[in-house]
């Protein structure tokens, strides 16, 4: 199966797309779409939804996976992210993907076995899953590669 995990983020989108095949996950392809700062939020919302459109389209995943969104205390940025993660969540529904949600802590707790690992951890876990050289950089990069392989390992369960 073909999975495209998605860190949401309207500065920054990770994505990453593997293939789960025998309880075994490769990497497909993987990295971000970044948005200029100071970019009216409808532009920026815009070229989400076009690059992430050619990334399915290129990749043909056969499923999508998000990240929930978990703020604790600043409200603009969650309302900001939160718009990304609806477009990102759109343009999955609109090539027909079936959508799986995960917040932080389960991604986090099931990658590396602890809820609160930190970014580094997690990369590290990534890449060690990924069979991977070096790791995935951006963290959001890595973060959208965890929620696939998150994916992944929840469809073999």
């Amino acid at each position: 199966m073909r999975i495209i995990g998605i860190d949401p983020g309207t500065g920054i989108l990770g994505f990453g797309v593997i293939d789960a095949i025998r309880g075994k996950t490769t990497l497909v392809d993987a990295g971000v779409i970044t948005t200029p700062p100071h970019t009216p939020l409808p532009d920026r919302l815009e070229e989400i939804y076009n690059s992430l459109t050619e990334i399915i389209a290129a990749t043909k995943p056969e499923m999508m996976a998000i990240e929930k969104l978990f703020f604790a205390q600043n409200v603009t940025t969650a309302m900001s992210v939160s718009h990304a993660r609806g477009v990102a969540m759109l343009t999955g529904k609109q090539a027909n993907l079936p959508i799986e949600e995960y917040t932080p802590l389960q991604i986090k707790q099931t990658i590396t076995g602890y809820g609160k690992a930190g970014k580094k951890q997690v990369q590290e876990m990534v890449r060690i899953q990924l069979g991977l050289k070096d790791v995935p950089k951006p963290d959001d990069c890595a973060d959208a590669l965890a929620a696939a392989i998150m994916c992944a390992f929840m469809r073999r369960v």
